[in-house]
């Protein structure tokens, strides 16, 4: 009985642990999704991935000056990411993620250096929050660093 008992703890847990992992990697992939159609400037599909009531913040850090926070309207972001103009070249590089999830809650957060046309032109940390609705990961909350200070090309 003990054995029977012993294995069924063991698959049950290896079972919660292979959904955390499938959560992870469903986690990521909607990350990564945004930051495709972000750089090709997708905003349907960047609408597709925030939950409505999505929240944007940044934090401004320049040298000699208080860290500034900086609340953006969702629509507001997405009409800035239309507009840029098809001749300008950006990319956000992700260095790396960082994955928390906890039920029908996620954490992702994720290093970046940011490029214009092929220059360095700042770096931070974003934070994304995730909520799972129906099956499907969608950002509810991001905030970002945004400094020069520090920046190495990677």
């Amino acid at each position: 009985m003990k054995i029977l008992l012993s294995v069924l703890l063991f698959f049950i847990g290896f079972i919660c642990n292979a959904q955390e992992t499938i959560d992870e990697v469903s986690v990521q992939t909607t990350i990564e999704d945004f930051f495709t159609a972000f750089h090709k400037q997708d905003t349907t599909a960047l609408r597709t991935l925030a939950h409505p009531t999505i929240q944007m913040q940044s934090i401004s850090i320049k040298e000699d000056a208080e860290p500034k926070l900086i609340i953006e309207e969702y629509g507001n972001f997405l009409k800035a990411i239309y507009a840029i103009p098809k001749t300008t070249e950006f990319q956000e590089k992700i260095h790396s993620y960082k994955i928390q999830v906890d039920g029908p809650m996620a954490n992702v957060s994720t290093p970046y250096s940011f490029f214009v046309n092929g220059e360095l032109s700042h770096c931070g940390v974003n934070t994304f929050q995730l909520f799972k609705e129906k099956g499907r990961w969608k950002i509810v909350y991001i905030i970002d660093t945004r400094t020069k200070k520090g920046c190495e090309p990677k």
